[in-house]
């Protein structure tokens, strides 16, 4: 599968979250801990807000390995940004090529994924049939996690975040339900719009991949003042992880099954529950 991270609080140069930490993201490329492969070599990325930008993401990726891209170190060490993704991909059959690459981009939107629908060759056509004519020739790339997303922005990203991601979630099982596949989907997404960050974690069989998101800053400074560089970020500041940067206590949490964050996040939970919704599929077809 894949690793990947998403931040958003105090700009922050991004080599200090991508490679400075003790289980990095660029160590997990190398040495995933939790992951179903511990090598994610397969093409990384990485997409930016600019905090005085036109609030669209820029994007970098490469079909190479993360952990020796010299680019990838040279430009981390300079850019800070206020929102940021990164992601070590492990393709499980589609082409390792540049297009297949996360994050992927669409407008203001950012989207990455770790996980996979299954068998997606047989599925590929009638989900792909469900993407807006319009959308669709954006659709650079082979995977079932770019698919994912056009699905989304079909479905209403614009108005409702979790509810379009819910109705391609219950488009995908219940397309899987009629082609016999058992356990179709696995997921833990992240998506943004530059605002705002969603991070799903969600799999048909109830067994889904890790998800982790950081304690609130005010809580970590607490449990650990000899962390500096804690004093300089936002109460805001919070990161999503496939697996903990670190194994300092009562930093890292993870996200429960079939749920979603929202960073920032509201005064009342960290975190929300997630359902697939089919409401939106007839007899006729989506």
């Amino acid at each position: 599968m894949c690793r990947w991270l998403a931040y958003s609080g105090t700009p922050m140069l991004l080599d200090t979250v991508l490679y400075r930490p003790e289980h990095s993201l660029i160590n997990q490329s190398l040495h995933a801990r939790m992951g179903v492969e511990s090598t994610n070599g397969d093409g990384f990325g990485i997409g930016w807000y600019s905090a005085d930008g036109d609030g669209t993401p820029a994007i970098f990726r490469d079909i190479g390995p993360a952990w020796s891209n010299r680019n990838l170190r040279e430009l981390s060490a300079h850019v800070r940004s206020p929102l940021f993704f990164a992601h070590v991909r492990a393709s499980t059959g589609s082409a390792i090529q540049e297009t297949n690459c996360h994050p992927f981009r669409h407008g203001r939107w950012m989207w990455m994924h770790n996980g996979a629908i299954a068998d997606f060759p047989r599925l590929q056509r009638d989900l792909c049939m469900a993407v807006d004519p319009a959308l669709f020739p954006s659709i650079e790339g082979s995977t079932d996690s770019e698919v994912m997303f056009y699905l989304a922005v079909t479905f209403g990203l614009d108005q409702d975040v979790p509810g379009a991601v819910a109705r391609m979630a219950g488009l995908v099982e219940h397309l899987g339900k009629e082609h016999g596949v058992p356990d179709p989907l696995q997921m833990t997404v992240a998506v943004s719009d530059g605002e705002r960050v969603w991070a799903f974690r969600y799999s048909t069989q109830g067994k889904s991949r890790s998800l982790f998101y950081s304690s609130r800053a005010e809580t970590v400074r607490h449990l650990h003042p000899e962390l500096e560089y804690l004093r300089e970020i936002s109460d805001e500041t919070r990161i999503v992880v496939s697996e903990p940067l670190g194994d300092l206590p009562g930093v890292w949490n993870e996200l429960p099954e079939a749920s979603y964050a929202v960073i920032p996040s509201g005064p009342d939970a960290d975190y929300l529950p997630f359902f697939p919704d089919a409401g939106h599929i007839t007899a006729a077809g989506s």
